[in-house]
């Protein structure tokens, strides 16, 4: 079942198109990612979702009912994780979390075992008696994850959490990323990270308030290159191997063949391009058979590189890796 399903969405303020046209389907249990560069659209598109925004144009449904027309069974099924911090810093990290679940309605033996057990998720409980404003900006940040989960939504929508985050922290939000998935829950996740691509199920590009692409990390990486990649390093000069680069021709397509000399030892590196490697890799083989085999790899091209190919074919501006 979809938890989130948009059809034709367009936002405009006043004359600026912010979203052009959208169409997007978020399966139940997935953690979807939405990466782009700041002024993309991400977070004008997560407010509608989470009903603080309506569209201008299309329709945007979250488990079936428009999110500004929510009723409160419905909100409650849905947490929220915004960039900024916006709970009270002179409370104190479990103040904090006793509100936020009450205003959840919560009752207090249910309040006290899921404030406990969330503090304990997100590694606070221990730091539970300090004011919000003296915890540093990653427990902030932390504190926040555990007010959009403490009432055990089904659906978490978080924007921008490991912005400005070192590595080590990074990582750790996306465990619990992880950790929540796997308890059933359902991730929209927006990032400027392109790394952070590789950690989510499926993963959407946004430029410009266009979704240029939509797929898995791997469905992605065959779009921007066309198919996959496989490196041979064959013993022998190129000009020696016409026979064997035209058999492989059949297999894919033959995108580079060069000379590296070592002394006498002559290699040539070829570069090939087949739709599926796992398939392909067999009959590149038995093509091979007899030759000079030194190596065989298929590489993984970064996220940086993916999608700077898949922004290049829009003709919009670059995509760095924040």
């Amino acid at each position: 079942m979809a938890a989130i399903r948009i059809k034709n969405l367009s936002k405009s303020f006043g004359d600026a198109k912010v979203l052009k046209q959208t169409d997007l389907t978020v399966e139940e249990g997935e953690i979807f990612g939405l990466i782009g560069p700041s002024g993309s659209g991400k977070s004008t598109l997560l407010r509608i979702l989470t009903g603080y925004l309506e569209p201008s144009d299309g329709s945007a449904e979250v488990f079936e009912s428009a999110p500004a027309a929510f009723s409160p069974e419905a909100r409650r099924r849905v947490g929220f994780m915004p960039q900024g911090f916006v709970l009270y810093e002179e409370l104190t990290v479990l103040q904090n979390l006793n509100f936020v679940a009450g205003l959840y309605g919560l009752r207090f033996g249910e309040r006290h075992r899921r404030v406990r057990e969330v503090l304990g998720f997100v590694e606070l409980w221990d730091d539970r008696r300090k004011a919000a404003r003296d915890v540093s900006g990653g427990m902030q940040r932390r504190l926040q994850l555990a007010a959009a989960v403490v009432h055990e939504p089904d659906l978490l929508f978080v924007d921008e959490p490991t912005a400005n985050l070192d590595p080590i922290l990074r990582r750790k939000f996306w465990e619990e990323f992880e950790q929540l998935r796997e308890g059933g829950r359902t991730i929209f996740v927006t990032t400027q990270y392109v790394g952070e691509a590789e950690l989510c199920d499926r993963v959407g590009l946004l430029v410009d308030g266009t979704l240029v692409a939509v797929g898995t990390p791997a469905e992605l990486r065959r779009q921007a290159f066309g198919g996959e990649i496989v490196h041979l390093s064959l013993g022998g000069e190129p000009g020696s191997l016409p026979e064997r680069l035209r058999a492989l021709e059949d297999l894919g397509r033959v995108e580079e063949v060069r000379r590296d000399a070592g002394g006498d030892d002559v290699v040539s590196l070829v570069r090939l391009l087949v739709e599926d490697a796992d398939t392909a890799l067999p009959n590149v083989m038995e093509v091979l058979s007899g030759a000079d085999v030194r190596s065989l790899d298929v590489p993984k091209p970064s996220f940086d590189e993916v999608f700077f190919r898949l922004v290049k074919e829009t003709g919009q501006v670059g995509l760095g890796s924040r």
